[in-house]
C-alpha cells in the first residue's frame, strides 16, 4: 500500500467513527419532548413509569390511555402519533423539591443515573482537535512536498535513473568541447579504477557556465544517461527556506542519500541562488538561512569520499556572483564553459530538434543556421517549435522553408501586427528610416550585409526592422569595424532629417545603442587619443543585500568631461558621415522607401537589384569614404566581441 491509499484509509476510519456517534447521537434522542408541566400533570394521574432521573433531565416510559381529559387536545394528537400506547419521554429537569413526594404518592417507580457526557465532550473536545490536527498536516504537506512534520528538513531532489533521463549524449549537439570535457567524466564514474592505479582522484566537481539556454541541464542529464547512474536534480532554491536551518538539513538529507546509491551524480541547477558571495558583515536575520545552507554545502563537498563515484554538478550564468569558497580547487574541480554555437553548432541542434518534425525536402537547415548568428539551444528549438505549429495552422503536409523564415522573424523581431493600421504619413517616414538603415549598411564595408527589409508592425513598439546578418560568426570587431556599425545605427535618424527636415521619435532605441557602443569605445576598448588607453568602466562590485551597487567612478571630473566630448565627437562624426552619403545618394534612398510603401517588405536580391546601377557607376570612392570622413582616424585595433552591448 503506498503512501497515498495509506493516507486515504486512515481519513476513512476517521470519518467512519464520528459518522457513527453522530448517528447514535442521533438515534439516542427519540424519546417524545414534553413539558415539565406537563409532566407533573401524569405523574399525579399516575400515567408515567420507570422514570430515570439525571442532572439535567428526565426520562420515562408515559400511558396515553385515558389522557384526553388531562392534556391540551394538540399535545395529546402529538403523544398519540408517535404509534405506541406506551411511548417514552422525555423532559427538562427542573429544580422542584416535591417531585419525588408526588412520584411517591403515585406510586411511582423512580431511579437516579449519573448522565453520560462522553459524546459531548467529543463534539466540543476531540472533534475540534482532529479538524486542528488535519489542518496542519495539511500546511506541513503544502511546505514539504514528501509531507509530515519531520520531512521539512528532507531533500527535494528528484531522483532519476538512467531509463528515465532517456538522454544521452547523442540528444547534444552543437557544444563539442564540452561534451569531450564531460565524456571523461562519465569515463571516470564507468571505470575509476583506471585512474585509481596511478594514484589520480576523480574529480569532486564540475561547474557548468554558459548563457541561459545554451544547454548546461540538457548536458548534465546526458552525463547521467551516459554513465547509467543515478541522478539527483533539483535548484539551487529548493534549498532555501523561511524555517532557518531547514536548508542546512536538505543538504546533509542530499548528502546520505546519494552516497548510499553512490556511485551517483548531484546536479544543482541554479548554483548562485544558493551559492551567492557571503556578505562581510552578517545583519541579523538577513542572510542567516542561505549562509548556513552555503556552509553545509562546503562542509559536505569536502567530507564526502570520492572513491565511492560521487560527482556535483552545478550550473550557473552568473559566475562572478559565486561566494570563492565554491571556486577552489577540492569542490569545484573543473570548469567547462559551454559558449554559444557557431553555424555549424547551430545546424546540428536545429537537426537534432527537426528529427521529431516531417521537414519537407526544399527544407535548408544550413540557411537557417547561417541566419540566427547569436543563437542559443533553446532559441533554436523554439524556432523548429514555431515552424512546425505555423505549418500545421496552414494545415501543410510538412514544414517547408517558408515556415522556417516566418519562425526567425518571429523570434527575432516579435509577431507581425498587421491590424496596427499607420496612417500613409507615418508609413512614409517608418519607410524613409529602415531604407536609411538598410542603404547604410549596404554601403559601409565593415557593416552586416541586409538580409530583410520590413515595415509591417512587430511586437511592442516596432514600427518596422532592417535584419542584418553577418557573413561569418565574429569574436572580434576592429575600431573601423564599429565606426560602420555607429553609421548604421544612425542612418534611421539621419534619412529623416535628410528626407523631410525633421526628426521623429522612432530613432529612440537606435540612438541608445549607439550611444552605448561609443562610450564602450571611449571608456572600456581605449579607442580615443583624448582620453587614452586607460578604461574607465568601474570595477564591478557584488550586491549587498541584494541592492545593486553602482559603478565606482575612479576618474576626476576633468576625465568625465572629456569621455562626454569624445562620445558626442564619435556620434556627431558619424553623424555627418552618414549625412553625406544619404544626400549623394538620395534618389536610390527614395526609391527604396517607395518600394516599401508598396510591397511592405524588400528582401536581400531586390535590394541588390536596385543597387546595382549605383554600384556599376560608383567607384571605390564610396567604399572608402567612411575612412576619408573620419580623417584617417580609424585605426585597425580589435576588441573582444562578448564585451559589446
Amino acid at each position: 500500500m503506498d503512501q497515498k491509499q495509506r493516507s486515504l484509509s486512515i481519513w476513512t476510519v476517521w470519518m467512519a467513527v464520528v459518522g457513527l456517534l453522530l448517528l447514535q447521537s442521533v438515534l439516542g434522542m427519540r424519546e417524545e419532548k414534553l413539558p415539565y408541566s406537563d409532566f407533573k400533570v401524569l405523574v399525579r394521574a399516575g400515567k408515567v413509569s420507570d422514570v430515570v432521573i439525571e442532572e439535567r433531565r428526565i426520562l420515562g416510559i408515559l400511558d396515553t390511555t385515558g389522557i384526553a381529559g388531562l392534556l391540551p387536545a394538540e399535545r395529546v394528537e402529538v403523544l398519540k402519533s408517535a404509534g405506541k400506547a406506551r411511548p417514552a419521554f422525555v423532559t427538562t429537569r427542573v429544580e422542584d423539591p416535591k417531585l419525588i413526594e408526588d412520584l411517591e404518592a403515585a406510586q411511582i417507580e423512580y431511579a437516579g443515573r449519573v448522565e453520560n457526557t462522553w459524546m459531548t465532550v467529543l463534539l466540543s473536545w476531540v472533534v475540534p482537535l482532529l479538524l486542528l490536527f488535519a489542518l496542519w498536516s495539511w500546511m506541513l504537506r503544502r511546505f514539504s512536498p514528501r509531507g509530515g512534520l519531520m520531512a521539512i528538513g528532507k531533500s527535494k531532489a528528484k531522483v532519476y535513473v538512467q531509463e528515465s533521463t532517456g538522454v544521452t549524449f547523442s540528444d547534444v549537439a552543437g557544444i563539442e568541447e564540452a561534451k569531450a570535457e564531460l565524456m571523461e567524466i562519465v569515463d571516470f564514474l564507468k571505470n575509476p579504477d583506471r585512474y585509481r592505479r596511478l594514484g589520480g582522484n576523480i574529480p569532486k566537481g564540475v561547474l557548468l557556465l554558459g548563457a541561459p539556454g545554451t544547454g548546461k541541464t540538457l548536458l548534465a542529464r546526458a552525463v547521467a544517461g551516459e554513465a547509467k547512474v543515478p541522478f539527483f536534480s533539483l535548484s539551487g532554491s529548493d534549498f532555501v527556506e523561511m524555517f532557518v536551518g531547514v536548508g542546512a538539513a536538505r543538504v546533509r538529507d542530499l548528502f546520505v542519500q546519494a552516497q548510499a546509491v553512490a556511485p551517483a551524480i548531484i546536479f544543482i541547477d541554479e548554483l548562485d541562488a544558493l551559492g551567492r558571495m557571503r556578505s562581510a558583515g552578517s545583519i541579523v536575520g538577513g542572510h542567516e538561512e542561505r549562509e548556513q545552507t552555503l556552509n553545509q554545502l562546503l562542509s559536505e563537498m569536502d567530507g564526502f569520499d570520492t572513491q565511492k563515484g560521487l560527482i556535483i554538478m552545478a550550473a550557473t550564468n552568473r559566475p562572478e556572483i559565486l561566494d570563492p569558497a565554491l571556486l577552489r580547487p577540492g569542490r569545484f574541480d573543473r570548469k567547462v564553459v559551454i559558449d554559444r554555437p557557431d553555424v555549424k553548432g547551430r545546424e546540428a541542434i536545429l537537426r537534432v530538434h527537426a528529427r521529431r518534425v516531417t521537414l519537407h525536402p526544399d527544407v535548408d537547415l544550413a540557411s537557417v543556421a547561417a541566419r540566427t548568428p547569436g543563437f542559443v539551444g533553446a532559441d533554436l528549438a523554439n524556432i523548429v517549435n514555431e515552424a512546425a505549429l505555423r505549418a500545421a495552422r496552414m494545415e501543410k503536409a510538412a514544414v517547408d522553408m517558408s515556415d522556417f523564415e516566418e519562425a526567425v522573424e518571429r523570434v527575432v523581431a516579435g509577431i507581425e501586427r498587421k491590424s496596427r493600421v499607420m496612417s500613409p504619413k507615418e508609413k512614409e517616414i517608418v519607410a524613409h528610416h529602415e531604407a536609411g538603415h538598410a542603404l547604410i549598411a549596404e554601403l559601409r564595408p565593415h557593416a552586416d550585409k541586409v538580409a530583410k527589409i520590413s515595415i509591417i508592425p512587430r511586437g511592442v513598439a516596432a514600427l518596422g526592422y532592417t535584419r542584418t546578418l553577418p557573413t561569418e560568426d565574429r569574436y572580434l570587431l576592429t575600431h573601423a569595424e564599429l565606426l560602420d556599425r555607429l553609421d548604421v545605427l544612425l542612418g534611421g535618424r539621419v534619412a529623416e532629417e535628410v528626407i523631410f527636415g525633421d526628426a521623429s521619435t522612432g530613432a529612440h532605441d537606435d540612438l541608445q545603442r549607439a550611444t552605448d557602443m561609443a562610450r564602450d569605445m571611449v571608456t572600456r576598448f581605449g579607442m580615443s587619443d583624448v582620453v587614452g588607453l586607460a578604461t574607465h568602466e568601474g570595477p564591478r562590485q557584488a550586491p549587498f543585500l541584494d541592492i545593486p551597487v553602482p559603478p565606482r567612478r575612479d576618474f576626476s571630473e576633468a576625465t568625465a568631461r572629456a569621455i562626454d566630448d569624445e562620445v558626442r565627437r564619435l556620434l556627431d562624426e558619424a553623424r555627418a558621415r552618414v549625412h553625406a552619403t544619404l544626400t549623394e545618394h538620395r534618389s536610390i534612398l527614395e526609391a527604396l522607401a517607395r518600394l516599401l510603401m508598396e510591397q511592405e517588405v524588400v528582401d536581400s536580391e531586390t535590394l541588390r537589384e536596385l543597387l546595382k546601377p549605383m554600384r556599376t557607376r560608383v567607384t571605390g570612392t564610396d567604399s572608402q569614404s567612411p575612412d576619408v570622413a573620419s580623417g584617417g582616424s580609424r585605426r585597425t585595433r580589435a576588441i573582444a566581441f562578448r564585451g559589446l552591448p
